[in-house]
This record gives C-alpha cells, structure tokens and sequence, in this order.
C-alpha cells in the first residue's frame, strides 16, 4: 500500500474505498488485507496496471505478497465488478461505474495508456445482436477500442501539417 494513501488517505480516496468494500461485501465478497492492498493501490495509481506491477508495489510493505495471492484478490475483485481486466494489455484497471452491473465500451490510448470507460447502450445492444445473429450466447460484452487520445494525438496531428 502507498504510503501516502496508507498513512494520510485523502477524504476522496477513503471515501471511494469505502464505498468499494461496501460493493465488495455486499457481493459476496470480503475485502482480505490483500484485496484491500490491490485497491488501494489501483486508486493511488488511476491508471491501469498489470498483475506484477501491482506485485513490485504491495512488496515494498508485505513480502509475502506472491503473484498467486495478487492474481487471486484480481479474480475476487473482478467477481465484485469493481475492477476490469483489460484483455488487450493484460492490465487491470478500478471500474468507474461499480454500482450496477454493466457492458461497456474501453478506450485505451496506445501512447499513454489512458484508459475511459464508456456506456454506449447502442454499441451493447449492437454487439448482442451480432452475438445472436451468429448463433452465439455472449457471456462478456466488454468492448475495448484502442487509438490515441487527445492528448497523444496533438503531436501527431501537428506534424501532419
């Protein structure tokens, strides 16, 4: 755990990971001192980031931290819906919208890693019906779109002109 989240949390922060163990449990899911370690550390980063990432980060404060336990408290978290896993960049990343069970789309910028999550109901409504359209029965309706985001894509544009 960061220590600047573990020692002087901000209001926000504690508020959000109050909020996400009352998700957790009221799923099903009690939040271990692991669970709880790869939380935190996904709200202080605000990006997404992979299994051994999250591993070089939790050692620091808990050695016996292994990729098993932090792979097993992503599995956990992602059984809650409060965390997503980004199959494209085998990255994870908190969920924006926890409350309620959702498709949506990613947006994963290639340059800097920013990841948005949108809910365009007519791209889910879209992708179920190609689903059943080609016989299938779709247990995931997660849609991730890479490309550059704004910020990345200035430079480029600039020097098309």
């Amino acid at each position: 755990m960061p220590k600047a989240l573990k020692t002087h949390p901000t209001r926000a922060a504690q508020q959000a990971l109050e909020r996400l163990e009352a998700l957790c449990l009221e799923r099903g899911q009690r939040l271990t001192r692991q669970r709880r370690a790869v939380l935190c550390q996904l709200l202080a980063e605000g990006r997404a980031l992979s299994a051994y990432e999250l591993l070089e980060r939790l050692r620091p404060e808990d050695g016996r931290s292994t990729p098993a336990g932090v792979y097993r408290a992503l599995e956990s978290l992602m059984q809650a819906g409060v965390v997503h896993r980004l199959e494209s960049t085998r990255a994870f990343i908190l969920c924006e919208h926890p409350e309620a069970p959702h498709t949506g789309q990613l947006l994963i910028c290639r340059g800097c890693g920013q990841v948005v999550e949108a809910e365009d109901a007519r791209v889910s409504a879209a992708t179920g019906r190609l689903g059943e359209r080609l016989g299938f029965s779709l247990d995931q309706r997660v849609v991730e779109l890479t490309g550059l985001c704004g910020r990345c894509r200035a430079p480029h544009a600039a020097h098309a002109q």
